[in-house]
């Protein structure tokens, strides 16, 4: 991750900040609270501010004047419920901003989560940095070829090479083109003063979507919990999964009764559909069943047998 000592600097003095409030403070979060977390090479993330914890939803819920008025128990067995049955609206009552520097491709599949407030570093204002995203080899794999939006075999040997040289070769290029059309210094100055250079909203163009952008981002706790059940999923793209890794680690620090209540019923929980509960009770009664018979396509019932294969 690199960051400059200017950025670095800022982060030690808001770090080195206390505030006195009577707004409710996670202390495990408050540890992390502006630290900025590395994600690929030169990515990361930082919880910057954030309102609310378990309490808040508890409160929500059962709309009480107060927070402690029940035992942590019976906290944690309504949150527990609450996530069980889908009663979303508690989990909306907390909130929490990020500021994240991310690759521009990965931006452009985050941003489909229209569910936050969103402020991206303007390129037209100001000037891009020379960073962007090359993948380690063992992230460098073909397409594969059960699934059209995934990944196959790594790549090996001389090809892999080739991969790594073009990506590399692209991208730095891309940038020295971009410079030599802004002909301008990060801090406005001509770097030839004989040439206007071209604006920056068009000099932009064309750098490769492996740049870093960095844009604030604010959510509810709900629609996060929406973002990282997709994301932090093992079928999502591994780019934006280490984003999402990320912040799911701010969220067990943040709400940790929440963080576990999603745990068990969404990540680890299965959702079936009402044939296949038929199929599950029929298995049940003792019948033999199988995919020709239970009613289930084939991707269903392998999805079915996935979720019933025993586990270890």
């Amino acid at each position: 991750m690199t960051m400059t000592p200017e950025q670095a600097a800022e982060i030690a003095a808001l770090r080195s900040q206390t505030q006195t409030t009577r707004r409710a403070t996670v202390p495990a979060l408050e540890e992390v609270l502006y630290e900025a977390i590395p994600v690929l090479d030169h990515g990361f993330i930082r919880v910057i501010d954030y309102m609310g914890d378990d309490s808040a939803v508890v409160q929500a819920a059962r709309v009480s004047y107060g927070r402690g008025t029940k035992k942590v128990s019976e906290d944690r067995g309504l949150i527990n419920y609450l996530m069980r049955h889908r009663h979303t609206t508690p989990f909306e009552m907390c909130e929490i901003k990020y500021h994240v520097k991310l690759p521009i491709f990965v931006a452009r599949q985050w941003i489909r989560h229209r569910t936050a407030n969103v402020n991206e570093y303007s390129a037209r204002y100001s000037i891009l940095d020379n960073e962007f995203y090359i993948p380690a080899p063992d992230q460098l794999a073909a397409q594969s070829t059960s699934n059209r939006q995934g990944r196959g075999d790594l790549l090996t040997g001389a090809e892999a090479a080739r991969v790594l040289e073009l990506l590399k070769r692209d991208a730095m290029q891309s940038y020295a083109s971009y410079e030599e059309m802004l002909n301008e210094n990060p801090d406005g100055t001509k770097k030839d003063e004989s040439r206007q250079g071209l604006a920056r909203e068009l000099a932009r163009m064309n750098l490769t979507l492996n740049f870093y952008t960095q844009w604030y981002w604010k959510t509810d706790l709900l629609n996060l919990l929406h973002f990282l059940s997709l994301r932090a999923d093992s079928h999502a793209q591994y780019e934006i999964r280490v984003y999402a890794e990320a912040m799911l680690e701010t969220v067990k620090r943040w709400v940790p009764m929440c963080y576990d209540a999603f745990m068990e019923y969404r990540v680890g929980g299965a959702s079936l559909s009402a044939t296949a509960i038929k199929v599950v009770r029929r298995m049940l009664a003792g019948e033999a069943v199988d995919q020709a018979n239970s009613g289930l396509s084939a991707r269903e019932w392998r999805e079915l047998m996935a979720v019933l294969k025993p586990q270890g």
